[in-house]
Formats: C-alpha cells, sequence, structure tokens
C-alpha cells in the first residue's frame, strides 16, 4: 500500500478515553475493584541475603482482623519467571512466591491477608523472624564466579539456553561478531576505549503497582490488575500456583502508566495466592517505597566500548561489550542486554567493516530489574554515541557531519541487526532537519554568558526496533454491528499509549467510517485474542498490521453475504461506504442489513479474527539536540531548548506521536540529570520515596519541540513502524556531549549530577 491522503490514518484524533480520564471516572485498578476485597500486605526481608531460620506468626494472626498470614512454608514449591515474555521463557525459573531464602533487601518473607489496611499493618509489626544472615554480592561487577552464589538451589531452570549458569551467578552470556574487528583496529589511526556506567532507574510510574483477585461464578481466579501482559500473567500465575491457565481469567483497566515496569508481574502472584487459599476476593496494592525498593527498574549496567577510526573521521570498528546487574531475579536479564548492542551498532553501518558484541547478565543480591522503555538500548546508545561525540571532538569535526559520513543510510543490509535491511530509513533526512529546526550552528559553540556560565549544545542519534521479530503476535477480531458500525477487540494493553485510539484509526481507514462508529474493548484473556502484550514497541507495528488484515478479511466476509442477499457472485460485490454495491448495476446492500442477515436463518458471520507476526523488526530513528546553560561554579545544568526529529514511519496519530516523544525526553533527561539509585549497605535503595528519588518536572524541561521525518515501512500498518521507546533514548548522549562543550570533561557515568560537574577537571578525562 503506498502512502496517500488517508482519511483517518496521519490524522490527530482525540483518544477514545480522554473523556474519562478527564472527568475522573472509575477507570482504574483501585477504583473498579470492589471494597470487600482482603488487604494484602507483604513483609519484606532487610537483608540483602539471608536464609529464614524461625518465622513465628501466632501472635500476628491473633491481631483481630487478621484472616491469615503466609510464609514459605505454605506456598507451592514450583520455580517460575516474573518476566513477561513469550513462551517458551527466555528468562530463567528462579522465583518461589514465597522463598525461604531471601536474596535482596526487599525480597517477600510473609504475606499477611487482613479485613482492613490497619490490621494487615498490625500484624506486619508482629511477624518475629530469625535469619540466618549471609555474606552477599552487592557490587555487579565482582558478581560473575563470585564463590558467593546468589541462586545455589538446584531447581533453578533454565527454560532456554541463554549461556546462562545459577553456579556461576550467570543470567545469560553471548558473543557475536562480524569482519575481523581485531586487525581492522589496528590498522585504524585513532582508537577509544572508554568505560560507561549507568543505574537502575525507577519508571516511577504515576500508578504504583496493583492488583485485585476474586473467584467467579465458576471458581475460577479472575485477576484484574495494572499490566502491559495479560496472557502472559495467566501463564506466570498458572506455573506459580499449580493450577491449569483456563481456570486464571486475566484482565487490564486503565492503566496509570507502564513504562515497562508492568511488563513484569511483580504484584499479581500475592493477592492471588491469597484467594486461591481463603476463597475470598484480595487486593494488594504497592505503597510509594515499595514500587522503588522492590519494583522492576531498568538494568545497571557497565559499557566497555572500543572505537577505531581513521583520522578523517571514517568509523571502521566497534568493540561492545555489555556487564548488565539482573539483581537478585533473571527477568528479563538475558533480552534486555541484546538491545545495548544489535540496536546502538547499526546505526555506523555506512562505514563500518567490523564489529564485535559480547555480553554478560549476572546476579546480585539488589533488586531485581526488568523492562524500561528503551530496554538496553538506551544503556548501549550512551556509551556509543557519547564515544562518537567524543572522536569528533578529538579530530575537529562537526558531530553532525561525522555522523553523515558514517550513518546507516535506506536500503543498507545490518549485519549488527541480524542482517536486516534498512528498508525505511529517513535518519538522514533527521538529522539534516533537526540541525536547521535546532539552529545548530548558531548554538553549538561555547558562549560565555558572564557570572561563570556558559551555553551550548550536544547531538545523539538513535534507533530502536519496531517488535521483537519471528516471536510477537498481534491479534485483532473486528465484528460488524447490526447498525453498520463495529467492534474492535484486541489483546494489546493500552498503558496511556493511544494504542485503543489508533488501532480504532486504523479500522475506521480499513472500513471507510468514523473513528466514532468503531468501539474497542481489552485486553482479557477470556474475550481478547491472544496478543503477546504491550512492550517491544510492537502495538502499532504487529497488532496493527493485525487490524488491517481483519478489516481487509472481514470486508470479503461481508461481500459475501451480500453477494447471497443480492443471488450474485461475491466476486461482482465491491465495498463502498456504508453499504456493498453490485458493479455495474444499482443494487446494494447497507452495512446494517448485513449486520442483520447474521442473526437471522444463516451460517456466515460478520466478523474476522487475525493474528500477525513478523519476520523483520524495521527500526525507528531519532536525532536530538540540546542547548543547556551551565553554571561553571555550582555545575547546575539548565536545559534551554530539547529539539528532536522522528522517523516512525507514517505516524497514525501525529499528536499521539509527539507526546508520546515529548514524554520519553523528559524520562531521558532525568535519567541524566536527576534521576539516582543508590544503595545503603544493607543492599537497599536509599531513594525509597519521591522525596529522594528526584523526577524532573515540566520546569525542568525548558523548550520541548518535537517534528517527524516520514518513511514509508512496507511492512507496517500503513507505513507505520514504532515509536514508543526510541524516544527516551538520546538525552543522555546529547547532554553528556553538552556538558563536555561547556566543561571540558567526558562524564560517562549517569546520573550526571551538579556535584559531579563542579567538582570534576579536564584532567579527569581518560587520554
Amino acid at each position: 500500500m503506498e502512502h496517500k491522503d488517508y482519511k483517518a490514518i496521519n490524522k490527530s484524533v482525540r483518544k477514545k478515553d480522554a473523556m474519562q480520564l478527564l472527568l475522573g471516572k472509575p477507570v482504574y485498578t483501585e477504583d473498579i475493584a470492589p471494597s470487600d476485597a482482603l488487604v494484602v500486605k507483604l513483609l519484606r526481608s532487610p537483608h540483602a541475603n539471608a536464609i529464614v531460620t524461625t518465622i513465628n506468626t501466632k501472635t500476628a494472626k491473633l491481631v483481630p482482623g487478621v484472616v491469615d498470614v503466609f510464609t514459605w512454608e505454605d506456598v507451592p514449591n514450583y520455580r517460575f519467571t516474573n518476566a513477561g515474555q513469550t513462551y517458551p521463557e527466555p528468562s530463567p525459573y528462579d522465583r518461589l512466591i514465597i522463598d525461604r531464602h531471601v536474596r535482596f533487601a526487599g525480597d517477600v518473607v510473609a504475606i499477611v491477608a487482613a479485613e482492613t489496611e490497619k490490621a494487615a499493618n498490625k500484624a506486619l509489626s508482629l511477624i518475629k523472624v530469625e535469619y540466618e544472615v549471609l555474606d552477599a554480592v552487592l557490587d555487579f561487577r565482582t558478581a560473575k564466579d563470585n564463590p558467593i552464589l546468589v541462586h545455589p538451589e538446584d531447581n533453578w531452570v533454565a527454560p532456554c539456553e541463554v549461556g546462562g549458569s545459577n553456579k556461576r551467578n550467570l543470567v545469560a552470556s553471548e558473543q557475536s561478531s562480524h569482519g575481523d574487528v581485531d586487525a581492522i583496529m589496528a590498522d585504524c589511526d585513532i582508537v577509544l576505549e572508554r568505560t560507561y556506567h549507568t543505574k537502575a532507574f525507577n519508571q516511577a510510574m504515576m500508578e504504583t503497582f496493583r492488583t485485585y483477585t476474586s473467584l467467579d461464578r465458576y471458581g475460577r481466579l479472575h485477576v484484574i490488575s495494572s499490566t502491559q501482559i495479560v496472557f502472559h500473567v495467566r501463564r506466570i500465575l498458572s506455573h506459580a500456583l499449580g493450577i491449569p491457565k483456563n481456570r486464571i481469567r486475566v484482565e487490564k483497566p486503565r492503566i496509570g502508566g507502564g513504562f515497562g515496569a508492568k511488563q513484569t508481574a511483580v504484584s499479581e502472584v500475592y493477592p492471588a495466592f491469597v484467594t486461591m487459599k481463603t476463597g475470598r476476593p484480595a487486593m494488594i496494592i504497592f505503597s510509594r517505597e515499595e514500587s522503588q525498593i522492590a519494583g522492576s527498574p531498568r538494568h545497571e549496567m557497565q559499557v566497555r566500548l572500543k572505537l577505531g577510526a581513521s583520522k578523517d573521521g571514517k568509523i571502521r570498528a566497534l568493540d561492545l561489550y555489555t556487564l548488565s546487574n539482573s539483581g537478585a531475579y533473571g527477568e528479563h536479564g538475558p533480552t534486555t542486554v541484546g538491545l545495548s548492542g544489535h540496536k546502538s551498532i547499526p546505526m555506523y553501518t555506512g562505514s563500518l567493516e567490523a564489529f564485535r558484541f559480547d555480553y554478560d547478565v549476572v546476579y546480585s543480591n539488589t533488586m531485581a530489574a526488568g523492562a524500561y522503555r528503551g530496554y538496553g538500548a538506551t544503556q548501549g546508545i550512551f556509551a556509543l554515541e557519547t564515544t562518537v561525540n567524543e572522536l569528533a571532538e578529538k579530530l575537529h569535526m562537526d558531530p553532525t557531519e561525522i555522523r553523515n559520513k558514517n550513518m546507516l543510510k535506506e536500503g543498507m543490509v545490518m549485519p549488527a541487526y541480524y542482517n536486516e535491511i534498512a528498508s525505511a530509513c529517513a535518519l538522514d533526512k533527521c538529522l539534516d532537519h533537526c540541525k536547521e529546526m535546532f539552529g545548530w550552528d548558531e548554538k553549538y559553540p561555547v558562549r560565555d554568558m558572564g557570572n561563570g556560565k556558559v551555553r551550548t549544545a550536544g547531538v545523539a542519534m538513535a534507533m530502536q526496533g519496531s517488535c521483537i521479530s519471528n516471536v510477537d503476535v498481534g491479534s485483532a477480531t473486528v465484528k460488524l454491528i447490526e447498525d453498520g458500525t463495529y467492534n474492535l477487540i484486541i489483546g494489546a494493553a493500552d498503558m496511556g499509549t493511544g494504542c485503543d485510539t489508533i488501532l480504532a484509526q486504523m479500522v475506521a481507514e480499513c472500513m471507510d467510517c468514523s473513528v466514532d462508529d468503531v468501539s474497542v474493548f481489552g485486553a482479557d484473556t477470556d474475550a481478547s485474542p491472544y496478543d503477546s502484550g504491550s512492550y517491544a514497541s510492537s502495538t502499532t507495528y504487529i497488532t496493527g498490521k493485525a487490524v488491517e488484515k481483519a478489516c481487509m478479511e472481514l470486508r470479503g466476509k461481508m461481500c459475501g453475504i451480500a453477494a447471497d442477499m443480492l443471488g450474485c457472485d461475491k466476486e461482482e460485490m465491491i465495498f463502498e461506504k456504508g453499504r456493498i454495491r453490485r458493479i455495474n448495476t444499482e443494487q446494494s446492500v447497507t452495512l446494517s442489513e448485513i449486520g442483520y442477515k447474521t442473526q437471522v436463518n444463516t451460517e456466515k458471520n460478520a466478523e474476522a479474527s487475525v493474528s500477525h507476526s513478523s519476520p523483520v523488526s524495521p527500526p525507528p530513528y531519532m536525532v536530538g539536540m540540546v542547548e543547556i546553560e551551565l553554571d561553571k561554579l555550582t555545575g547546575e545544568v539548565t536545559i534551554l531548548d530539547y529539539m528532536a526529529v522522528v522517523d516512525c514511519g507514517i505516524p497514525i496519530n501525529p499528536a499521539l506521536a509527539r507526546i508520546q516523544a515529548e514524554g520519553g525526553i523528559v524520562q531521558g533527561i532525568g535519567h541524566t540529570l536527576y534521576e539516582n539509585v543508590s544503595n545503603d549497605r544493607r543492599g537497599k535503595p536509599i531513594e525509597a520515596s519521591l522525596m529522594q528519588y528526584k523526577l524532573p518536572t515540566r520546569l525542568d524541561m525548558g523548550h520541548l519541540k518535537v517534528e517527524f521525518e516520514h518513511s514509508f515501512e512496507p511492512t507496517g500498518p500503513f507505513g507505520a513502524k514504532s515509536i514508543g521507546e526510541i524516544v527516551i533514548n538520546t538525552p543522555a548522549p546529547a547532554l553528556a556531549h553538552a556538558i563536555y562543550r561547556a566543561t571540558g570533561v567526558w562524564h560517562r557515568e549517569l546520573p550526571i549530577t551538579p556535584e559531579q560537574i563542579a567538582m570534576s577537571k579536564p584532567e579527569d578525562n581518560e587520554n
């Protein structure tokens, strides 16, 4: 399908749920859960590594209103993973609902179920626990082959071979390469070898983890949860509880933010276990502190990068090694790390002669990491783009010119990206567009503003993916209603991104109707067709293509029904707005008439359900530029302008795409300048509330501007690619570049705080 003037696509229409949200209607998990649910609270370990020797719950159980207290002795002994990933899961089965061996400060020791929150909290304070405290591995750089094992158990299971071994504290390990890296590196005029460190940033979504569970009228477990992955939650609960999947129904209401955190089943298993044990509805709501210390943050990574280049700025070889800290459990460990190389190195396909990418993912006695927007690409792009900027500065080249000389262009084969072809790539246009929009030539030079303040700019580019190729499945069911409107039923989870709306726009485009004529339902494991879930930037690209295919199939079915009604062949019928018409005649059947026909004396239905997967994952691309003012005395960085241009193919809804981009940029700025995760001596995160964990506000952002360069992706719906994740990837390297320009110091650890800026000197840089 060629790019054309669409009627419903590439239009900014109002979100389907906009009015309910604006009017404060009850749409979230806590809003819709019945009030008679038991309150579920968790007792957490204060130790990073310990064995529970004794636990006394007798006094706690006597508290009025306490229904029961459960410990490791009460739960099933089935290992499982919390990672919301397609089966067979790459992440190891290394969890129990409650384990006697607690592996981080915050791990679960007991579950309290009570009639009231007051009773539950009282019971928590009365549980007496004795621990055998063990030595802990708190520095992930010492974890591999450490004699202290985070998971010494014999029933540790790796469903997929990903190079992991619990006897080595290894979650995953892999090596890949193309060309003779060492020989080319030896022939390079310039070799830069740098090490970068990024922290375990929290998603800090406004709605914390929360789940409601009950038994339905058939005695099945009914789960209502703020989750991105309803079908994966069903499987996770089945494994953890040891019950058949057909006895579990999972649905999600509106989600108050996820950003990947809710691609992990952080909270679901605890109320589910309580309901199965007591037969009563149960509800868990994580406090902000629990979400901060026992959530599912970004993987801490150390990235060692070696770059070889010629003196004219041609990047000839890249050698990247990533060490990733999965924390106490392995969820998402094997899969996030790959993106640090496979979604950074390909950006320089235009000049690259060879690359090597190796990684290790290790266990440590810290909070388990998980999925976060960018999913490993963020860390790798920070390292690579910062090193490229350093190369440009060393060669006294404009960093935009060095990128033009080396960057990926449309039609190129990407060896570092599974040999996929860049079939739709406007990265070069994004750079030119952003440079002009930003006023790069005027803002890049360092300008002394007086009083110790300087202004300058930095640049970075990024890529991501549009799904997990050959894995992700998106599905859609489209039904004709007898009044000529449509039902769209999906398994993808709208978590504020607007996927309900953009998928409805696709139906409207295919069926030549108004977006208001399309009602959307999802996600519910009982009613929705199977969908991997909303992650890996796959919803628009994968589920959107399923919607497009379902609509085309439905149009064919409707033509067949109309042909029967008119006594002619299906091939004589054509689909027109509001009716099906017989070619070369005035005979036609309205959609409403077709709808009613499917309800009377018929064996044909007017609905289509289609699943779609893709053998490729076409990358979106982005260029970001930032202008800062830096106070050399205090180290304070003030953002004046952040401008970005994104190639996401054809934007389905430009307003929602722009909001995605602006939000991701803000998160990336937060990771770079404000947000920090540090642990006390017991391994517990110090930043346990939003008082300590500093999030940027709109006042910190300066002026944001996002525009688009269109490409047309032939495998995507209406030429679309993804946008959800890539938008977080440029702030860190762009800001690190601007800070260097202002101070002469390269900062290679995030966050870059005012204290670090003020205390650092140019001689601190590596040679």
